[in-house]
This record gives structure tokens, sequence and C-alpha cells, in this order.
């Protein structure tokens, strides 16, 4: 589908043609996919990000603008669909996570310790780092959160980053590594 065809099919999905937006989904439903599984790295997710792509591009027809290179067009309205899945699930995930670390330091407090010595030290462990964790997580500004986020629970690179946050790399990198130097002064050394 060439550009012409394509603000075609927008302007007849505007006024209601449905069979117009089946010609954009043949034409580019693989090529959605791919871009939005380069994201997040798992079939199922990816596929179920791909047709919800499908029914924005429908409810937000109206809103493109002829000219601009429809490919690109597509790729970064499927490359902020995926990160704001990932961010989503991985907060959701995280936040568990905190949640439960949380509950186990609470006991650990309450003095509901395990009989065998070897299981108390590994709890008491565990609590010790689950406070440096949350510590941790609290000193970042929300952006250095957003970043050490997307980079170690989202496993994407700085210039995928840079483009889901709309700020340049460097930047990028530069939030990344200050974040980092926060964290190790916490104790928190793990996935750096």
């Amino acid at each position: 589908m060439n550009e012409q065809q394509f603000e075609n099919a927008v302007a007849r999905m505007v006024q209601g043609d449905k069979t117009a937006l089946k010609e954009i989904y043949i034409s580019y439903a693989g090529y959605i996919y791919r871009v939005i599984y380069e994201v997040l790295q798992n079939k199922e997710n990816a596929e179920d990000v791909t047709s919800e792509f499908f029914i924005r591009l429908w409810d937000k027809a109206d809103q493109f603008k002829p000219g601009g290179g429809h490919k690109g067009y597509l790729a970064v309205i499927a490359r902020n669909m995926a990160v704001d899945f990932l961010r989503k699930h991985k907060k959701e995930e995280l936040t568990a996570l905190l949640q439960d670390l949380g509950e186990e330091g609470e006991e650990q407090k309450k003095g509901n310790r395990k009989p065998a010595e070897d299981k108390s030290s590994q709890v008491e462990e565990q609590v010790i780092g689950s406070m440096t964790i949350r510590q941790a997580l609290d000193m970042l500004k929300p952006s250095e959160r957003q970043i050490i986020s997307l980079k170690i629970l989202g496993e994407m690179t700085f210039k995928e980053i840079a483009a889901a946050m709309e700020i340049p790399m460097g930047t990028v990198t530069w939030k990344y590594q200050n974040a980092v130097k926060k964290l190790r002064r916490c104790g928190y050394e793990q996935g750096f």
C-alpha cells in the first residue's frame, strides 16, 4: 500500500467504511506485529496489542495527518502501545513484589520467626534486601524510575526508551547512570 492508498483508506475509515480498515489490516498486520513484538518479546502479548492497535487506529482515524509518512506513523503508534503495555504490566508486577516483600518484613517485625536458624537468616536477609529496594526506588525521580523500569524490567534498549519517552538518547543514558548510582549507594547491586 503506497502513501496515497493509505491516505484514501483512512479518509474512508473516517466516513465509517470498515472495508478500508480491513485493507490496512491486510497490508500491515505483519508489520505492526513485528514492531510490537520487538518491544514485548512475547508472542501472546504481541498478538493482543496488535489486535488493540487496529481498534485504536479505527477510533483515531480522524486524527491522522496526511503527508507525514504512514509507515512511521503506524510504527510510532504500535511502539507506544507496546511500551504502555509494558509499563502497565511491569508496574503491576513490581508493586506485587514490593507488597510481598513488605508483608515478609511485617512478619519479621512481629517476631514470627521460622524455627530453623538458617531459614530465619534467609528471611532476615530478604527483608533487609526488600527495604533496600523500596528505599532505593523511593529515592529515584519519576523519570529515573521509568527509565530503570523500561531498561531492567522491560529489557528495552536506550534507543527504544528514547523513542518511547520522546527524549534524546543521551538524556536517557545520563538519567539511567544517575539512577544506577543512587541504587548502588543503597546497596542494591543486582541487574546492573
